[in-house]
């Protein structure tokens, strides 16, 4: 009996991966299902199953009432049986007793197994929950297990199934059953039938995953992915930037002959992937995000309101380049950066620059400094109209005027949006300082009202407040806000009281006094340093001195003594130490006491600084040079 329980038992703990407590807890709950069961026992008796783990004997007790003559053996039991287990016990008290019936494991084993079936399917049900609740946004390996129009099926450790719908599959791609697939883990959710987990090979993070997995300096952080842009099967553009010096971002991603990136070409369904460099500047970024197309200019217009276009122009030939099929490489480039694009050719955009500078007085001062080209860009122009070609310097001429054209609209643009910005900070320095820590909900307003208007963006009360400042009309315009609704806003904000703000602690008068300590020991120390330096100064630069300055005046200098000479060098020492200190914000109170650990109330000890001697002999002088021990640098 115990080789072959120990033998189920273990085959039992491999085929479901569940650990022993579970399995046992689940077998000793069914055994106390069987014991109702067979003794017909109360619900609200208490019974206790124990099965021992090497032998596979089962002991059931139960709460009996101690009895001098039984009437019902499911409930009561005789004192003297009591007392072999509880020596202690007098009549009527309350005990549990062993009462495992006759043959109980044979009839135990036909009663629960439906129980045990259910209680592992729920521990099993529970630990991959727990496991795959941890993996997802990973990668996980999966064999098909079916195939249908609409669903992949795959099979993935401790027995779980995962669901790849078509929407999150590659287009093109075609399975087979026991095909392996690498696929992200999008989402795991928790339903009645066990975790549903669904995986996705068409999601952006997949690619990210994918190249953390290639390339080494990206899942060290010396390269790191700024932004992905992605539709599966056709095309993916991927920015990235350096963490450190010395590193080509871009060759680090492509690797040796491409070998990096052609490995995750392959696993995408031949889907083409182009790596550009993150550049800080939005028009550089974005230059290089419509690669391969070649761009002649970039023009920014950026306004209050966190919409944000760019205009783009290009030369007539990289036109459709720039675009793309079906305005692909155009509709990822702006996903890319985040910026709405706007691509016109060069001719269109000289077109459109010459309409500008003759009918818009606002272009009137660009018009007067590109005048020259004016007649240029009509020639060029008119040839474009006619068919005929177009030399290149008249390119260049039209290059030139549509820059010149556009640069200052983009200039008189950042000033009206600087103006609003100051605009904004003045009125927001007028309102009260909590009023935007405090929610929108807390005014008391209408909660349909409130609704209305937290829809609109205005999350706290001082958002509100600052639109009212700098146009009400603006929130008039909200659907469902009419002039009543105006005047309970108004109310509402005149009559709110806004929390005063929290002071800045005052620094205790310990701690001045501690910061006053250390500030005089930092100058005590830097006079140390500057009489030491002044000490070390060789003997025979007085004997240079009296010749430098014969040379400076040409006439004959007096003699000096030496104390004059040490004087005077330990003023230009001085001079040099204060120079070469670098300019420091002054530190606060709490900073300075900090430092000095004011929570000892001691003094460091001064460490004892490595110094050394040396002499320059192209200007003549001898300098100290101090090792920092903890970064093992020189300082001169």
């Amino acid at each position: 009996m115990k080789k072959e329980f120990a033998l189920a038992f273990n085959e039992v703990l491999d085929d479901k991966q569940l650990p022993k407590e579970v399995i046992v807890e689940a077998l000793e709950a069914a055994m106390v299902s069987a014991y109702r069961k067979t003794v017909n026992a109360s619900a609200a008796q208490e019974v206790l199953a124990k099965i021992d783990d090497e032998t596979g004997d089962v002991i059931v007790y139960a709460e009996k009432e101690v009895v001098e003559d039984v009437q019902d053996e499911r409930t009561e039991v005789l004192l003297d049986v009591a007392r072999k287990e509880h020596p202690k016990v007098e009549l009527g008290e309350i005990v549990i007793v062993e009462s495992t019936p006759e043959d109980f494991g044979r009839v135990a084993a036909q009663t629960a197994r439906q129980v045990i079936q259910q209680r592992i399917r729920e521990a099993e049900r529970d630990a991959q929950m727990e496991y795959f609740g941890h993996q997802a946004g990973e990668i996980v390996n999966g064999i098909v297990q079916a195939v249908n129009p609409h669903m992949l099926t795959l099979g993935l450790d401790r027995k779980a199934e995962g669901k790849m719908p078509r929407s999150q599959q590659i287009p093109g791609e075609r399975f087979r059953v026991h095909d392996r697939v690498r696929a992200l883990l999008l989402e795991v959710k928790d339903s009645p039938r066990g975790p549903e987990i669904i995986l996705s090979r068409a999601h952006r993070d997949f690619l990210r995953r994918l190249l953390e997995d290639e390339v080494p300096e990206i899942y060290q952080g010396l390269v790191e992915i700024r932004s992905i842009a992605r539709e599966p099967g056709y095309r993916s553009k991927v920015a990235v930037s350096a963490t450190q010096a010395g590193i080509d971002p871009v060759g680090a991603c492509v690797g040796v002959r491409g070998v990096r990136i052609q490995a995750i070409v392959r696993e995408l369904h031949e889907e083409k992937i182009d790596v550009i460099e993150w550049n800080p500047d939005p028009a550089q970024f974005i230059a290089k995000a419509l690669s391969p197309a070649r761009v002649t200019g970039v023009y920014l217009d950026e306004r209050i309101s966190g919409s944000k276009t760019a205009t783009v122009v290009v030369p007539e030939d990289q036109l459709s380049l720039a675009i793309g099929r079906d305005g692909q490489n155009a509709r990822l480039a702006a996903k890319l950066t985040s910026w709405r694009i706007d691509i016109k050719s060069l001719p269109e955009a000289a077109s459109d620059a010459l309409h500008k500078a003759q009918n818009d007085e606002a272009f009137a001062t660009e018009a007067a400094a590109l005048e020259d080209l004016v007649p240029i860009v009509e020639a060029a122009l008119a040839k474009k109209a006619e068919g005929r070609p177009v030399t290149p310097e008249e390119y260049t001429a039209m290059s030139r005027f549509v820059d010149g054209i556009e640069k200052g609209a983009q200039e008189r643009r950042e000033e009206i949006l600087d103006e609003r910005r100051q605009q904004r900070a003045e009125v927001a320095d007028a309102l009260p300082a909590t009023a935007f820590d405090v929610p929108l909900e807390e005014l008391g307003l209408a909660p349909s009202l409130s609704i209305k208007v937290s829809g609109e963006g205005y999350s706290t009360i001082g958002d509100l407040m600052m639109q009212l400042e700098l146009d009400a009309d603006k929130i008039l315009s909200i659907s469902g806000v009419g002039p009543k609704a105006m005047e309970d806003i108004e109310a509402a904000i005149a009559a709110f009281d806004f929390p005063e703000p929290e002071p800045d602690p005052e620094p205790e008068p310990e701690a001045v006094a501690e910061a006053e300590a250390a500030i005089s020991d930092e100058v005590e120390e830097a006079e140390e340093d500057a009489a030491e330096e002044v000490a070390a100064q060789p003997e025979p630069q007085a004997e240079q001195a009296q010749p430098q300055a014969e040379a400076e005046t040409g006439e004959e200098a007096e003699p000096q003594s030496v104390e004059a000479i040490f004087a005077q060098t330990e003023k230009e020492l001085l001079g040099k130490q204060r120079k070469r200190r670098p300019k420091q914000a002054p530190a606060s109170v709490e900073d300075l006491a900090e430092a000095e650990g004011q929570d000892t109330g001691k003094k460091k000890k001064k460490k004892k600084k490595h110094r050394e001697l040396e002499y320059d002999p192209d200007h003549d002088v001898t300098v100290v040079r101090r090792r920092r021990d903890d970064w093992g640098e020189e300082d001169w």
